[in-house]
């Protein structure tokens, strides 16, 4: 009779929540990882995001703040993309993390609207490569599973250095990994298409195990009612199908539904107090819910929700969250590219909102844990003391303490302009963002005269003195916006580009006329596009520059648009002439081959004033200095320990500087030494920096990594490099180095990584703060290098200060980055001072080699029909508002009256007017005839 049993949630219905509801502000990562990409507590939802290139997680709440709306905040976490995370069903905000730097971290979160934490409560290092799962212990605090490649771990956060147990070894990459609702047992899903089942107590090997899959395909395994196993993948035929297996007996299924062909895996979601079961494909637009029984029907549909946005990810609210009063059974976190949306499933019943429906609500498990993990490890099987979730027998929360003001609360949590520029910011995560800002209420007793619109300040000009001082420097720049140019400047159809170039190279070179881009192709292969022919290229193979071997680095000559300069791993330097025009047929012999380095070439630089002088770092420890007029090797440059990571040029052209793996920033005449002439400490981390001369040559700006391997920007005094950084700013955690672009015309400083989908943006200024960061850009999808052009190639009608070429694997797209200004019909001379003509050479290599120096000429950029701002005319202020007599003027009750009465007589008009019917003519007597 059990089969013919009516279930009381066979009618739950799904409700997508209002757009108005969802958590926006999302960047959602898609990496490949095990993880579901989103899981949340009781009070916070954690997620990948695209940022640091998946090192750092986006949070936010399961409810609205005070103010009604979201807040969306991040915080970084690895050194590479987190494959999974987990909250602990004891304590809503421990988060567990685990990531392909081959760590797991234990993270105590605060509400987003607060600082995060800057390091983890706990670290721990398997010491087994990339870690892909991470699960908490059902009912035992402190115990997490692990998950390598192949191997589970079971680790009592207690006791650091090693894990309680390894398990046996997969055959082949672990998928899924699931306990046991009482904690006993730990099931696992493999791609050997292999079903195990362990007793981690009783023997690392499994108790059972069987060939169960049909595909080794992506699969789930989770634990349903009592001793059933349900597993997501795909059959034989790639069709997507959910099984479900007696766990005693893996060899048959009980019950298997097919759900028809996606690549997308499906996620599932099981709640054992109902027996309801969702299903969510990675990529699709439909979320299906079941009920599970330990009966024929296994598994019977309950519903079929079709939602807007495609998924990257499904998490499911805690028990204790929901809203009880509204019958509200199961609540679904989908994660979007662009949004978090809750979807609520709900029992229709009478009454709903009024009465606590008892029979939907069994009790349920509570959040204090049966015992400790050495309990657990030593045999006990406690159980989760169970809670009703009665609102009545609910315990109250504690009253959260006073907030202070809204301007006390951004001071407290952003801390002095001078600490953040310094790296000393209280905030781990600068990058905090609500979804919807609310000003601060203010009483009318604190803020008389606010209703007319106006400060009640004496003058503007010591209310902007005011504000500045409360909010430290600003930059010109601060509002400035990235817009990528229009399709038809565009060379897309892109093949076979070479996406991996070495760190110490920027990706592919432009200049005026052409850009350089590696293809993928063996002998180290060179296309060049002309950007006077932008457009669709055609699917047949082009014309390109065959190196011979791999290229390391390569540069367009400065002073000759046609003259390009290849490193090579051979440790050869090739200097290659395109025709006029473009490359009409393939080219395989060099102008010139420069050999002098004996090890692999790490990156070239030409000077930036003298035609033909080229500097190269190698392998081999040494800098060497070329003059391509005469064709030989001039200076050789010693004293690095360790691999160059970047050089640069001082802007007179007198001095070098490099940043190196060894910890030293070096500073080089040249002319007067081989040896470097100042020496000082570089940023902490070895995975790679970039070094650029700024501020009029004065200062040094690094772009490295710190011993925690996030990403800053470090600023060093030329004077005195020994004396270390004068500040320091942290940006974000992510594996690649930011590539510096600055220009001495604004002192603007752009900076973005291979493989970043954000491009920084900050004013450097001699003086503290040192660092003032300017709005940032963001690309729709990583991009694989930015390099710019000539600063006439900018439109100053539009106000643009940089003009960038941005590589995807597909295309180039022009990038202008432009200043907002209100009156664009005039020239904006405080943004373009006169710019140097940095295309043309000043002096000839053997002048500089024999001791001379140059500077290059200056040319303005005004167009001759624009008048200066600086000599536009000055407008008189114009008040918006009306005076705060208008509004604060008290009328009488009897003058409230007479306007009251008047607008209803005004309304119904004249009582002695004739009704609109009186003027009908009627129907003719004639019409009545038959």
């Amino acid at each position: 009779m059990n089969r013919f049993k009516t279930s009381k949630y066979k009618n739950t219905t799904p409700k997508i929540a209002k757009k108005d509801e969802w958590i926006s502000n999302v960047r959602a990562g898609t990496f490949s990882c095990q993880g579901n990409h989103i899981k949340a507590s009781s009070k916070l939802v954690a997620f990948n995001t695209e940022q640091a290139g998946g090192g750092m997680l986006g949070l936010s709440s399961v409810k609205p703040g005070s103010n009604g709306q979201w807040t969306v905040t991040q915080v970084s976490c690895h050194s590479d993309v987190v494959t999974d995370m987990d909250f602990s069903p004891f304590d809503e905000s421990l988060l567990a993390t685990c990531s392909a730097d081959a760590k797991v971290k234990l993270w105590r979160l605060s509400d987003p609207e607060q600082d995060q934490p800057s390091s983890p409560e706990l670290t721990l290092c398997p010491g087994q490569g990339r870690l892909e799962l991470v699960n908490f212990h059902p009912t035992s605090s402190g115990l997490l599973a692990v998950c390598t490649a192949k191997s589970p771990l079971i680790w009592d956060t207690s006791r650091q250095d090693a894990p309680l147990a390894v398990l046996e070894q997969h055959s082949d990459l672990l998928q899924s990994l699931s306990w046991k609702q009482d904690g006993s047992l730990l099931a696992s899903s493999c791609k050997d298409k292999m079903l195990r089942v362990f007793d981690p107590r009783a023997q690392l090997t499994p108790v059972q195990s069987a060939k169960s899959l049909q595909n080794n395909k992506d699969s789930r395994i989770l634990w349903a009612k009592e001793d059933v196993l349900l597993t997501t993948g795909f059959d034989m035929m790639r069709s997507r199908e959910v099984r479900l297996w007696d766990s005693r007996k893996l060899s048959s299924s009980l019950s298997s539904v097919s759900l028809g062909t996606s690549s997308g895996i499906l996620i599932p979601l099981f709640d054992e107090d109902t027996g309801l079961l969702l299903l969510a494909g990675l990529g699709d637009t439909v979320i299906d819910c079941y009920e599970v029984s330990s009966s024929e029907p296994f598994l019977s549909q309950v519903s079929h929700c079709l939602t807007d946005i495609s998924s990257r990810g499904v998490a499911m609210v805690p028990k204790l969250a929901l809203d009880v009063m509204s019958c509200e059974v199961m609540r679904v976190l989908q994660l979007t590219d662009s949004c978090i949306v809750p979807i609520s499933y709900q029992v229709p019943r009478k009454h709903s909102g009024q009465e606590f429906h008892d029979d939907l609500y069994p009790d349920t498990v509570g959040a204090t844990p049966a015992m400790s993990a050495e309990e657990w490890w030593q045999g006990g099987n406690k159980q989760v003391e169970k809670v009703s979730l009665h609102p009545d027998k609910q315990p109250k929360p504690k009253a959260p303490p006073a907030r202070p003001m809204p301007v006390k609360k951004e001071l407290a949590s952003g801390g002095s302009k001078e600490d953040q520029a310094r790296g000393c910011s209280i905030s781990s995560s600068p990058l905090s963002t609500p979804t919807s800002s609310a000003a601060p209420s203010r009483s009318p007793s604190s803020t008389s005269g606010l209703s007319s619109g106006f400060l009640p300040s004496p003058s503007p000009s010591q209310s902007t003195k005011a504000i500045q001082s409360l909010l430290g420097p600003t930059s010109k720049f601060r509002h400035i916006q990235g817009a990528v140019m229009h399709r038809d400047t565009h060379i897309t159809n892109m093949r076979g580009l070479n996406l991996t170039t070495p760190g110490e190279c920027d990706g592919f070179c432009v200049n005026r006329q052409r850009v350089a881009v590696p293809l993928a192709i063996s002998g180290g292969q060179i296309a060049i596009f002309e950007r006077s022919q932008p457009g669709r290229l055609p699917d047949t193979s082009l014309p390109t520059i065959q190196n011979s071997v791999n290229v390391a680095d390569f540069s367009w000559d400065p002073f000759d648009s046609q003259r390009l300069v290849v490193a090579g791993d051979d440790a050869k330097i090739r200097v290659w002439q395109v025709p006029e025009g473009g490359l009409t047929e393939t080219i395989t012999e060099p102008e010139l081959i420069l050999q002098g380095h004996t090890e692999k070439i790490y990156s070239i630089k030409f000077h930036p004033l003298a035609s033909g002088l080229l500097v190269s770092s190698s392998y081999d420890l040494t800098v060497r200095l070329w003059n391509l007029e005469s064709r030989e090797q001039v200076k050789v440059l010693t004293g690095h320990q360790d691999q160059v990571f970047g050089m640069a040029w001082s802007p007179d052209g007198k001095l070098l500087a490099t940043v190196c793996k060894d910890g030293k920033i070096r500073i080089y005449d040249p002319r007067k030494s081989t040896a470097p002439v100042q020496e000082g400490p570089g940023p902490e981390g070895h995975r790679g920096a970039r070094v650029v001369w700024v501020c009029d040559g004065k200062y040094l700006m690094v772009s490295g990594f710190d011993s925690r391997s996030e990403r800053g920007l470090y600023l060093y005094s030329a004077d005195s490099l020994s004396s270390g950084a004068i500040t320091c700013t942290p940006v974000n955690v992510s594996p690649s180095t930011l590539i510096p672009f600055y220009d001495p015309d604004t002192a603007v400083v752009i900076l973005t990584g291979k493989g970043d989908t954000r491009v920084y943006i900050y004013e450097v200024v001699p003086e503290e703060p040192y660092f003032i960061e300017c709005s940032s850009y963001n690309s729709p999808e990583p991009h694989k290098g930015l390099a710019f052009l000539p600063k006439t190639e900018c439109n100053v009608r539009d106000v643009e200060i940089a003009v960038g070429l941005m590589l995807t694997k597909t295309s180039i797209e022009p990038v202008a980055f432009k200043v907002p200004r209100v009156k664009k019909e005039f020239f904006q001379d405080d943004v373009y001072p006169d710019t140097a003509v940095w295309w043309e050479p000043a002096l000839t290599a053997s002048a500089w080699l024999s001791g001379s120096n140059g500077q290059h000429k200056k040319i303005a950029l005004r167009p001759k029909d624009m008048a200066p701002v600086s000599e536009a005319p000055k407008e008189a202020p114009v008040r918006k508002y009306l005076p705060s007599s208008v509004y604060l003027e008290e009328k009488t009750d009897e003058q409230k009256k007479e306007e009251l009465l008047s607008a209803m007589v005004a309304k119904l008009g004249n009582m002695d007017d004739p009704l609109p019917q009186e003027s009908f003519e009627g129907v003719d007597d004639e019409e009545w005839d038959d």
